[in-house]
């Protein structure tokens, strides 16, 4: 199997940005090659939610939030309430959508996966409780996001530290099968997403 092409990001070094709508800001995880936080194909952040209030638009693209910290959302979308989500929950939608957030008890911490659905293909899942955990993916991007602690992600038996919390890795490939395997000390807690480009 030929290794993919390695990258680690430090959730230390991430970069700060405004939301588009000024309501807030985010930290930039990674972005796809060339991308910029104007104009990307896929990208991934963290942000901050302290109130009730409503989300940017992106449209043209699709969009999947998860709760890192805090007790949970309510979402409204297009003037449509949504089941609660908590912790470790995702939630797929439009990013054109009108989007309004509602805190369940107090500011939460959610991770967003952006992505252009015209060219991508995308899947986001979260792995918890005892390891290891392996899978083989073709994924072109594949990256995982340690949620609580360090982790090892080894790519064809080959290891990769992830030594803190939010520490991402990312994965490129030119789309052989590749396995991977997530091992840590404690009970994992980690998001694995898979980003395939549409064939035109």
């Amino acid at each position: 199997m030929k290794q993919p092409e390695v990258h680690l990001y430090r959730a230390a070094d991430y970069p700060r940005m405004p939301w588009r709508n000024g309501g807030g800001t985010t930290q930039e995880v990674a972005c796809n090659p060339g991308g910029s936080a104007a104009a990307f194909d896929w990208r991934l952040s963290i942000a901050d939610v302290a109130q009730d209030g409503g989300f940017s638009a992106f449209t043209g693209y699709q969009r999947i939030i998860t709760v890192l910290e805090g007790q949970g959302i309510e979402l409204t979308v297009d003037g449509r309430a949504q089941a609660p989500l908590a912790p470790r929950q995702a939630y797929a939608f439009a990013g054109d959508a009108q989007v309004q957030c509602r805190l369940l008890n107090g500011p939460i911490r959610d991770f967003n996966l952006i992505y252009a659905p015209a060219r991508w293909h995308a899947r986001l899942q979260w792995v918890a409780g005892a390891g290891p955990w392996a899978f083989h993916s073709a994924a072109s991007e594949v990256l995982v996001l340690t949620a609580d602690g360090a982790l090892v992600v080894r790519i064809n038996g080959a290891p990769h530290a992830l030594p803190s919390r939010y520490d991402c890795l990312h994965a490129a490939s030119s789309g052989g099968l590749a396995e991977y395997r997530l091992e840590a000390e404690a009970p994992l807690d980690a998001c694995v997403i898979e980003l395939l480009p549409r064939k035109v």
